[in-house]
């Protein structure tokens, strides 16, 4: 048995995918798996050191904003384009996988629609509320379409059968519990706030974090970790002295620049404010945990801000377009949905009824069905 995975891009699209490759050679050892991504990807790092064989292959996506830059970008990706649909041809000749599954990005498409046309059988699966556009364009090409959420299928042609399997989260995820990580922090039963930008750190998030500790620093009412990113690190501990707040004395505060405990603290913690990835979503509903969103508004067709609503619609979170993000905002917002713990466990019961935690064993069914 050969399963062959095409995705690539961000780590939203990489780490499902490996988690249901491990999911396969826990149940078929000596099954065949390997990978076709963007050479210059993230891919082609963390695909080998998860112990995968990796076929690389030149492909590029299309820009949406028009400028001059991005004309230059979409030249570059029309030649890519040519290039990959040759490069994936040959690669899976001489690979000849039983089945292709693509997990999302544009590495999905040529080599999907190559698979369909050499008779191999496929599947693709899309991670986000409002399906992208590799996701419509292959349609016609998979013989399986696997929707992380329900709102999805919504937005495609009814036309077909959907299969929905959820997103793929960490055994870490799964496994967290809510008293020992409160008890490895030293915490009390005071509501604890986490809040984080992404890797690199979301500017205007960080701003208005500053506020909202400033807000409630010394006040002895919350737990606050906050994770910078990159791009935040250097300045924030800062902006926090000219609001007055001396981490040193603030032993409830927690600033780093990255979590790399995420399943801890993400146990540990009352209400979580963040973006609104695909899997961010899936973890903070396994966990059952309250939220305050603040979509990415640089993404395309705004594909976080649908995510977010699929919670703000059932009541398992809050959401504040980033356009609208003001300190006293979320100030606000957050003080509104704190001043009762049962208003977040509220919340958090809802996220948790919206959770599928065997996400990779639904994708697993769905390919060997293919076989």
């Amino acid at each position: 048995m050969h399963i062959l995975f095409a995705c690539g891009g961000t780590g939203g699209h990489i780490n499902p995918a490996l988690a249901v490759a491990g999911y396969i050679r826990e149940h078929h050892p000596d099954a065949r798996i390997s990978f076709i991504g963007n050479r210059k990807g993230m891919e082609a790092t963390l695909v080998p050191k998860a112990g995968y064989d990796f076929y690389p292959i030149d492909v590029a996506g299309f820009q949406r904003k028009i400028s001059l830059v991005n004309i230059g970008r979409n030249a570059d990706a029309f030649v890519k384009m040519f290039k990959s649909s040759f490069q994936s041809s040959k690669l899976l000749k001489n690979l000849a996988p039983d089945v292709v599954v693509g997990m999302g990005g544009y590495v999905s498409g040529p080599v999907l629609r190559k698979a369909h046309q050499l008779g191999i059988k496929t599947a693709t699966h899309e991670q986000n509320a409002f399906p992208g556009v590799t996701t419509k364009m292959l349609l016609k090409y998979v013989d399986t379409v696997m929707l992380a959420m329900p709102d999805a299928r919504l937005r495609l042609p009814q036309d077909r059968e959907y299969v929905i399997t959820g997103n793929p989260v960490r055994g870490e995820i799964l496994r967290a519990d809510r008293a020992s990580a409160r008890a490895h922090f030293g915490m009390d039963d005071r509501i604890m706030i986490l809040s984080f930008g992404g890797s690199l750190g979301a500017k205007r998030i960080n701003e208005a974090v500053a506020s909202l500790i400033a807000d409630h620093a010394g006040s002895g009412k919350f737990y606050h970790y906050h994770a910078t990113g990159k791009f935040g690190i250097e300045w924030m501990p800062d902006l926090l002295k000219e609001k007055g707040v001396d981490l040193s004395k603030c032993p409830e505060i927690r600033m780093t620049e990255y979590i790399d405990d995420m399943d801890l603290c993400m146990a540990a913690a009352d209400l979580v404010i963040c973006r609104a990835g695909a899997i961010t979503l899936s973890e903070l509903e396994t966990m059952g945990r309250a939220s305050v969103l603040i979509p990415s508004p640089n993404v395309a067709e705004n594909h976080q801000y649908h995510n977010a609503m699929t919670l703000v619609n059932r009541k398992a979170a809050a959401v504040i377009e980033e356009k609208d993000l003001t300190d006293e905002k979320l100030i606000d917002v957050v003080n509104e949905l704190t001043k009762r713990k049962d208003i977040l466990d509220s919340m958090g019961k809802k996220a948790a009824e919206m959770a599928i935690t065997d996400a990779s064993k639904r994708i697993y069914d769905e390919i060997i069905k293919l076989l």
